[in-house]
């Protein structure tokens, strides 16, 4: 099934039911996910019941991918030197009509024993600095379906549900050496990377020369962080708020001070 995934990544194959369906007619694709011509491909149905149970109760995916990292650490593909960090929106599935505003979202009131397999997990990371307790300002929306998704208009565009995949980037040869997923505010971002920059260093024994980022994590705590704790200079701009009023732009889901 990983091949299967990996193939699907490659070639951009978005839909896991159209992936089935070309390793089904691709010798190649067969050749390369070692499946006989005689042997059934795996139904698309397999690879969700996997990602929420088997792969979701362990670190399989993980172990994978840092292995990777540490296979082209090994080959000098990446040095751990000179890192860049950023962060990508990346769409939920939750639709706005299923919603609730925030003045009638009481999480307290809800049962976990009831509630689906999306709501306990937000209810269980309620605190955790990613999401939940990442800031004390309140989304203007709530989803039913993914309340840990953040509804943001940080596009320019009509606002919706949304998560960010925060990636720490080696940039000798464009290596990404962590991911950390978060809501889509800046102080889980910023707050992903001091854990990225953290695990690799305990993971690979990386201690970074210098760190590369935008103006969104040029926050005093943050250069203070790098730069007197870390000992990792940081070549990013300072995040200024010339109105003083970063809470009321916090409100409007653009940026979060």
């Amino acid at each position: 099934m990983i091949r299967m995934l990996l193939v699907g990544y490659i070639m951009g194959i978005r839909s896991e039911r159209r992936l089935c369906e070309e390793v089904h007619l691709n010798l190649a694709y067969r050749w390369f996910c070692r499946l006989d011509l005689t042997l059934p491909v795996p139904d698309h149905s397999t690879f969700s019941k996997n990602r929420h149970g088997r792969f979701r109760d362990s670190d399989l995916l993980r172990h994978l991918f840092e292995t990777v990292v540490a296979r082209c650490l090994e080959e000098g593909l990446a040095s751990g030197q000179r890192l860049a960090a950023d962060a990508r929106i990346i769409a939920a599935d939750a639709n706005r009509q299923n919603s609730t505003p925030k003045s009638d979202w009481q999480s307290c009131s809800i049962d976990p024993i009831d509630a689906p397999r999306a709501v306990r997990e937000y209810l269980d990371t309620l605190d955790d600095a990613a999401f939940g307790g990442a800031s004390p300002v309140e989304p203007k929306f709530t989803s039913h379906s993914d309340p840990a998704s953040q509804w943001t208009g940080a596009r320019g565009g009509p606002a919706y549900f949304a998560y960010s995949t925060n990636d720490l980037i080696d940039t000798d040869n464009g290596v990404i050496l962590d991911v950390e997923a978060t809501r889509s505010i800046r102080q889980a971002e910023v707050g992903s990377v001091r854990t990225m920059i953290d695990r690799v260093n305990d993971t690979f024994g990386i201690a970074p020369e210098r760190l590369i980022a935008d103006t969104a994590y040029g926050t005093g705590a943050m250069l203070d962080w790098l730069d007197q704790q870390r000992g990792i200079a940081p070549h990013i701009p300072v995040f200024h708020c010339p109105s003083g009023d970063c809470e009321a732009i916090c409100r409007e889901g653009q940026v979060s001070p």
